[in-house]
């Protein structure tokens, strides 16, 4: 059985997605109430796997995601994207009527923003995740509370769900990386489906630093699917770059990596794995 770090509890979208893409395997959760605990745990428990949000389509990058990906030494071995579906959910003896707050997640709050802007006399509460929000609603019978989650919640937690498809757009796709130890993404990687990287590294401050790199990545036919900076704290006006990139060419892809290490410094490879279709 594979022991699975998420942020969140059952019913959460981490625990969604982590059983998609662990499908047909028997999975034990271990449930984090933060991000820095489930990379913790994989530091904790070299034998574990952490399943983590990185961006999302409405809300975009979880920028301090990358800062715990880069300092924790963990290696992606996956990504999933999950077609996120949000659902109001109360109690069931509560109606439009009743409903004064909302709680959720702040990212899952931010993806529903134009649906609460239709109702603004509704009081919006953050809370550290969905399936957390739904479970106090239900076990404290909090009557006049709503929580904004996946309407699976409502069969796990005795919910009603009052209506489905709230967020703003409906191409609303979460990407999630697996990540492991070194040790144990060893054992996960298989190179012959390999097709994807991520890495990051940091630039000169000189005119056309970057766009060298960038020319380079493309003489060897890398596919940049995402490129996010991030400063460099003591280091004012210095970024790092942390790139993704896709290739059909594993050779091609590593003679690519090797022709731009002597332009940058820091270079890291984050993880060279197999790229994740969209889940619905």
């Amino acid at each position: 059985m594979k022991r699975i770090a998420i942020q969140g509890i059952e019913g959460s979208f981490h625990d969604i997605a982590a059983h998609q893409f662990f499908e047909d395997e028997e999975i034990g959760l271990i449930c984090c109430s933060t991000f820095e605990q489930v990379f913790a745990t994989l530091r904790d428990d070299p034998t574990a796997i952490g399943f983590v949000a990185i961006e999302n389509t409405i809300a975009g990058s979880l920028l301090h995601n990358y800062e715990l990906l880069r300092e924790s030494g963990a290696t992606i071995v996956g990504e999933h994207k999950l077609r996120i579906k949000h659902s109001l959910l109360c109690l069931p003896d509560d109606d439009w009527d009743d409903i004064q707050e909302v709680h959720s997640h702040p990212v899952a709050l931010m993806q529903c923003r134009d649906f609460l802007g239709q109702h603004p006399t509704l009081k919006v509460v953050e809370a550290t995740d969905t399936a957390g929000a739904a479970r106090t609603i239900a076990q404290g019978q909090m009557h006049h509370h709503a929580a904004i989650g996946s309407a699976a919640l409502a069969q796990m937690y005795g919910l009603k769900v009052l209506e489905q498809g709230i967020e703003t757009n409906k191409h609303n796709f979460t990407r999630f990386l697996v990540i492991a130890s070194p040790a144990r993404a060893n054992l996960l990687r298989n190179i012959l489906t390999t097709d994807k990287a991520s890495i990051v590294f940091a630039l000169p401050h000189e005119e056309g630093s970057l766009s060298q790199v960038l020319s380079i990545l493309s003489f060897y036919k890398l596919n940049l699917t995402k490129i996010q900076s991030l400063p460099i704290i003591g280091r004012e006006w210095e970024y790092l770059f942390y790139v993704d990139v896709q290739f059909n060419d594993y050779t091609r892809y590593s003679q690519g990596i090797d022709a731009i290490r002597p332009l940058t410094s820091d270079l890291k490879i984050l993880g060279e794995y197999k790229h994740g279709k969209e889940s619905i």
